[in-house]
């Protein structure tokens, strides 16, 4: 068989995954990693950054976002592995660049679970003041590993039951919102969140547009459902229909909500632009100001709970590319053991690295930019290279059967457009970081081809 193959490298029964998931527990996964109000945190930023048009962004980031999604369904068809873009891009573009591509995805998903573990600290902190944040941090992280060790069925239950509470609240806050602005009306005009407010001048493409590279990072972990591509039932087109499910449905979600904050907020975008230091928490300001201080705290709650399990999916997201790279022997071949199919000892790994960084982030006025920034770039050049991966093995090497060049050249073509444009957008310490990290893994690969490092069999 080709190294394209469908057969994951030395799946020996040691090395397996077992099939336990459905369509709907791909969906929780991915809805519990992206959170359903992800909006919260950036609201204000987008809001400033946008002119006031903040639910356009979110319709614009969604359709952006669908380009990638598209590629993933695509791929995921042909190569149903654990491994997600890593397994993707050394179908398609060879080992190498299959080695670069896990390498710069463990910036997203082993380090974006930290950022979660934080939010979910910071969030307790202010309920609980009296104990550090970095406790909470911690604690969220054992709960969550400890979830994750007794298996993904298992943790798809408990990740089942703290989605819903996150929809009540969010149904909660809608319901709120509706009753506000029918009985006093809006705060700004009805059409504002989809065109401006009017505030910083007339509407301007481009302040959307910029907006959008940040929007984007609210979607960082649906693309986690591919990483469970071994362990569904019916099929990798599960995983795909969920894909595109999960995107659609998140979609929806966050341009509902930021409709809705945006109608409410008493704040002017040129201020918030003006007063940076509003941004954070416009979210909470807008609803506390419209509503009451009852849903504040239940939406900081909700967000304290949310964001731990958030980081819970995305651990498991971590692990499987950890195991998937450790089967391949691009990492230690200790990380493919399983132990009643479940991949402990990536978990741990992935768990032990987490942890880490996020009590170290915890204890730092600075920590979150800095982990926002690493996680960022790390994900977007994985997004690129998921791209090339759908040209090279339907276009290119023709491993698919008839091409499709709207599907398998044009769209991924654009998806790769979107994410490089993001990428130059991001800011300079996120860039510097990428480079960084990407020339470690070239020099990782560069010593693994000198030393003839075997592929897995």
């Amino acid at each position: 068989m080709s190294d394209g193959g469908t057969r994951p490298p030395g799946a020996g029964e040691e090395h397996r995954l077992r099939r336990s998931l459905g369509f709907r527990d791909l969906v929780v996964y991915g809805l519990l990693f992206i959170a359903p109000m992800a909006p919260v945190g950036v609201f204000g930023t987008l809001d400033a950054k946008s002119h006031g048009a903040v639910a356009l962004v979110y319709v614009v980031a969604t359709v952006a976002m669908a380009f990638t999604a598209f590629s993933y369904a695509q791929m995921v068809r042909v190569v149903p592995q654990a491994g997600s873009v890593f397994a993707y891009a050394r179908a398609g573009l060879g080992r190498g660049a299959g080695f670069v591509a896990g390498w710069m995805a463990m910036l997203d998903y082993v380090l974006i679970p930290a950022v979660a573990y934080l939010f979910s600290g910071i969030a307790m902190e202010a309920l609980v003041p009296a104990v550090s944040r970095w406790v909470w941090t911690a604690l969220a992280v054992v709960v969550t590993t400890l979830l994750n060790l007794w298996g993904v069925r298992a943790a798809a239950r408990v990740g089942f039951l703290v989605l819903a509470m996150e929809i009540v609240v969010l149904l909660v806050f809608v319901v709120a919102a509706v009753v506000v602005l029918a009985r006093d009306g809006a705060e700004r005009g009805w059409l504002s969140p989809l065109s401006g407010d009017g505030t910083q001048g007339a509407f301007a493409l481009s302040a959307v547009v910029g907006a959008v590279s940040v929007a984007v990072l609210s979607y960082l972990g649906f693309d986690a459902i591919a990483t469970f591509a071994e362990e569904v039932t019916g099929g990798s087109a599960q995983v795909a229909r969920a894909l595109l499910f999960c995107l659609a449905l998140a979609g929806v979600l966050f341009v509902a909500q930021t409709y809705l904050v945006a109608l409410l907020e008493p704040v002017s975008s040129a201020r918030l632009a003006a007063e940076p230091e509003r941004q954070g928490s416009a979210f909470y300001d807008a609803v506390d100001v419209a509503v009451g201080t009852w849903l504040h705290d239940l939406v900081a709650v909700s967000k304290a709970i949310g964001a731990a399990f958030a980081a819970l999916a995305g651990q498991a997201a971590a692990g499987r590319l950890l195991f998937a790279m450790g089967r391949d022997r691009r990492l230690p071949r200790a990380l493919s053991r399983t132990d009643s199919g479940v991949p402990r000892v990536a978990l741990l790994v992935a768990a032990v690295i987490t942890l880490v960084a996020a009590v170290w982030a915890a204890q730092r006025d600075d920590g979150l930019d800095h982990l926002v920034s690493v996680v960022d770039i790390g994900a977007l050049t994985a997004f690129t290279l998921l791209h090339a991966s759908v040209v090279g093995w339907f276009a290119l090497r023709r491993a698919g059967g008839p091409v499709s060049w709207w599907r398998h050249v044009l769209v991924p073509v654009l998806g790769a457009a979107i994410t490089v444009a993001v990428i130059v957008e991001a800011s300079g310490t996120a860039q510097v970081v990428g480079a960084i990290w990407l020339a470690l893994g070239l020099a990782v690969l560069a010593i693994q081809t000198r030393r003839g490092v075997p592929p897995g069999t």
